[in-house]
């Protein structure tokens, strides 16, 4: 294998500026190197005459950069050595959050800052890539810069872009504004692909063009099918599986030995159901019920096994890790598995034989839980329900299993009550969602509502969510060493936003007590409450939101604050997140007397990774709606219709539709006054006609024009 030397400057006249900056970047190198303008360009073996080089030294020195001494001596400022951290390191690591300009922000655990890195600095690195980087301060400025070293881990390698073809070679250009570098492509790895087509490229040579090979050719630009796919590799999702975890999944055996079955408690005759979405397919959480002798009431949630099918280490567990979340956008899914085991082996399909992991509790007669059992079972589900038949028995008193959901609903209820009197914060936001046509375009966009069966469902989830982190948590507790496990924590909100929102309520005429924690959270409940009659307050609830902070998951358990939880994990979802197997595995090994422990940092470390992945399948999924949104609207350019203002900037106000929640602006350049918004963002005023809008008013506007590839929707007050 040819060992490449690493690329120097030889034999070139530098301009100025690229002078200046090899110059800087040989002296951050070496901060106590002391150099005459003739040793600098004997060191960067360049061809640039004695009095360029000291002219370019004499502007550093101007700008603040080096220090001159005398003779002609030079050396770095001491302002700009990278600053020592307490463990005696000068580079740093960080995680890459680019800017449309090609600069970045690096965020550095223990650095108050996101430390900036200039474009001509990113050595290669891309937006989410994990990098080490060289930080120092300049002079006169507060803000951190950097240089990023390496790159230690690419957040992808596959990108989504347009071909265009050449004699000798191919270029592929991102469509992701992230991507400010076209891929270089061999002629004969286009895979047959035509001059303008779609294509994902991955890079298998990262230099300053990278070099790539196209893997797959998704056809005409233009599709919104390819838009689709775009909105999910532009977000670091690959669309489809390795080979070697596919292979592995199809050798998985589809029957239940029965040493296996001997292994679990065996539930296969307690009545055992699944509660899901309509056009749900994978299935990976079954309740059941059953009255004990003592008149007892046993509930059992249970949950798919995916931990018997996916080992560590193997193909499928690393491709799980690395996507650690199915994907879930307006008209398809992304799975974090397989279809064999996401839609098969895993799913909790009715009249067949599963294996599950099960959290199962005995409520008294009071309804209080006097006892709980964790282990792993098997299951035999009777029945699939959907949400809307489980309402519906609900309503009606009668139907399949009507006895059994009654019950399982009053205990709900009552696991709901206590939460919320325990601290419980009950923001439910609400989510859009579309009726689509064959072809995938949108016909109708409405919002879900919130039923009875959608929350008896998700009130047992954070039970056994709650159980297990609670289980684990004092395990440690009495051995006096805490067992690392994966926590969902939430922390308590910033006060400094808190502040800032609670002033911006009083505008709008709603009070919040803001001094404890305790008190912004029943604050944040009457405001829910009262804005069930305000417009204007429902406008305030999803800013609320953003004051908090995001739920995240870590091996440090600070609780959660949103649930009012002292331990909580994420259990009941393994078919579609990464961090419930991981919990699943740490778990199982700490069902008995003996105590398992794993790597704290290991465990960390995946859990910032998993909380990463998160976030961009949020990213995604808002992407998908924005886009079905002004897609939706397109067939309405012309047409009038009724919105709230939700927000107001200097370029104009924002309204959303009160029936579909598509959410526009109103250019301030459209109205036939300007209007004056005195820096706030809760009114602004006609300089003509005196008339004041607000957040939260009601007003009628017309439908302008649309915009895919922006996700945007421009209206006009009518």
């Amino acid at each position: 294998m040819t060992k490449h030397k690493k690329t120097r400057i030889k034999d070139k006249k530098l301009p100025a500026k690229a002078l200046q900056r090899e110059i800087l970047k040989m002296f951050r190198a070496n901060p106590k190197k002391q150099l005459n303008p003739k040793q600098v360009a004997k060191k960067l073996n360049v061809d640039n005459t004695r009095d360029s080089v000291l002219s370019a030294l004499g502007k550093l020195v101007e700008e603040g950069h080096l220090s001159g001494l005398p003779d002609y001596k030079f050396k770095i400022k001491r302002s700009d050595i990278p600053p020592v951290a307490s463990d005696g390191k000068s580079v740093y690591s960080g995680y890459v959050d680019m800017t449309r300009t090609g600069d970045a922000y690096v965020t550095i655990d223990g650095f108050d800052q996101d430390v900036h890195v200039s474009a001509k600095y990113m050595n290669t690195a891309l937006h989410g890539d994990h990098v080490q980087l060289r930080v120092w301060t300049l002079r006169g400025r507060n803000r951190a810069e950097g240089e990023v070293v390496s790159v230690l881990e690419r957040a992808t390698e596959h990108f989504l872009g347009t071909l265009w073809l050449y004699p000798r070679y191919a270029i592929v250009v991102p469509d992701s504004i992230y991507v400010p570098v076209d891929i270089l492509v061999p002629l004969e790895d286009t895979k047959g692909a035509n001059e303008g087509d779609k294509v994902v490229v991955k890079v298998v040579k990262w230099t300053d063009t990278p070099q790539g090979i196209i893997t797959t050719v998704l056809g005409a630009a233009g599709s919104h099918d390819i838009e689709m796919k775009a909105i999910l590799i532009n977000n670091g999702f690959n669309l489809d599986f390795p080979d070697d975890a596919m292979e592995e999944s199809e050798k998985l055996p589809g029957g239940i030995p029965e040493e296996e079955i001997a292994r679990r408690l065996d539930l296969r005759e307690v009545t055992t159901f699944t509660i899901d979405p309509e056009n749900a397919k994978d299935f990976d959480d079954a309740l059941s019920i059953r009255y004990r002798e003592n008149g007892h009431c046993e509930i059992g949630v249970h949950i798919a096994d995916v931990s018997h099918y996916v080992r560590p280490g193997t193909p499928l567990d690393r491709e799980a890790y690395k996507r650690s979340t199915s994907v879930y956008l307006v008209d398809r899914v992304l799975p974090m598995l397989p279809e064999r085991l996401s839609n098969e082996l895993c799913s909790l399909r009715p009249l067949e034989d599963k294996l599950t992991f099960s959290a199962i509790f005995e409520f008294d007669k009071d309804d209080k839980i006097v006892s709980h059992w964790f282990g792993r079972t098997i299951i035999h589900s009777k029945r699939r329900f959907s949400y809307d038949e489980v309402q519906q028995i609900l309503d009606a008193g009668e139907g399949d299993f009507a006895a059994e959901l009654k019950q399982l609903n009053k205990l709900a209820v009552k696991l709901r009550h206590q939460r919320f009197k325990k601290g419980s914060i009950n923001f439910e936001t609400e989510e859009v969602q579309f009726r689509l046509d064959e072809s995938g375009a949108p016909v109708e966009v409405y919002v879900k509502e919130r039923k009875e069966s959608h929350m008896l469902i998700e009130d047992f989830m954070l039970l056994a969510n709650r159980e297990v982190a609670t289980h684990i948590a004092r395990k440690g507790i009495a051995q006096e060493q805490d067992i690392p496990f994966v926590y969902r924590v939430h922390d308590e909100p910033n006060p400094d936003k808190v502040a800032e929102f609670a002033l911006f309520a009083r505008e709008l005429g709603f009070e919040m007590n803001i001094s404890t924690p305790k008190d912004i959270g029943r604050s944040f409940n009457r405001l829910v409450e009262a804005a069930q009659n305000d417009p204007a307050l429902k406008m305030l609830e999803p800013i609320a939101i953003r004051t908090m902070a995001k739920a995240i998951y870590s091996t440090d358990n600070i609780g959660h604050y949103g649930l009012g939880f002292d331990h909580y994990t994420h259990f009941t979802s393994p078919i579609r997140r990464f961090s419930d197997v991981l919990a699943h595995r740490i778990l199982e090994r700490n069902l008995g007397d003996e105590t398992w422990r794993t790597k704290q940092d290991k465990l960390e470390e995946q859990c910032q990774h998993i909380s990463r992945m998160e976030r961009r399948a949020m990213d995604a999924e808002r992407e998908s709606v924005k886009f079905k949104q002004a897609e939706f609207m397109e067939k309405h350019i012309g047409d009038d219709f009724d919105g709230f203002i939700t927000g107001i900037t200097e370029r104009g106000f924002f309204v959303e539709l009160k029936e579909t929640r598509c959410e526009g602006m109103v250019g301030f350049d459209t109205l036939n006054e300007p209007f004056d918004t005195g820096g706030s963002r809760l009114h602004m005023r006609g300089m003509r006609s005196g008339k004041v809008y607000k957040v939260g008013d009601l007003v009628r506007v017309r439908i302008t024009a649309t915009d895919l590839l922006r996700r945007r929707i421009d209206m006009a007050l009518v």
